[in-house]
């Protein structure tokens, strides 16, 4: 699945099978699960699940040429729809006015147990 104007970042964890980011003709795509910073998952409470998910989204986006504030759409997938709450609070303190556009889809279960949020974004490059 490659193409000369469609280019894949990859994920830094050599086992992951998807890429971190996705760039097309200016339009990065990429999806963040609660990572720390040295790689390893955190399954605490859902403020510190959505904090490492929004820090793991910025660093792909800087990573690749573009930033939060560069952001068009986000979807947030949430194993409980009561946690949406604790994240809009969390995410008000990496996006402000004018928001991107965004759903909030509640999910039966994650790829990892314990799992509580997932995010999916489409952000403008910068480059």
């Amino acid at each position: 699945m490659t193409s000369q104007d469609i280019q894949f970042i990859p994920d830094a964890d050599p086992e992951s099978i998807s890429s971190d980011v996705a760039s097309f003709g200016g339009v990065l795509v990429t999806t963040q699960v609660p990572i720390r910073p040295d790689g390893s998952l955190e399954l605490g409470d859902i403020e510190t699940q959505s904090e490492c998910t929004l820090r793991a989204l910025k660093a792909a986006l800087e990573g690749a040429g573009s930033s939060m504030d560069r952001v068009m759409h986000l979807t947030i997938y949430l194993t409980d729809m009561a946690d949406r709450a604790v994240f809009n609070g969390v995410y008000k303190r990496f996006f402000s006015r004018p928001w991107p556009v965004r759903a909030a889809v509640g999910v039966a279960a994650l790829a990892v147990e314990g799992m509580r949020v997932e995010v999916t974004a489409m952000a403008a490059s910068s480059r």
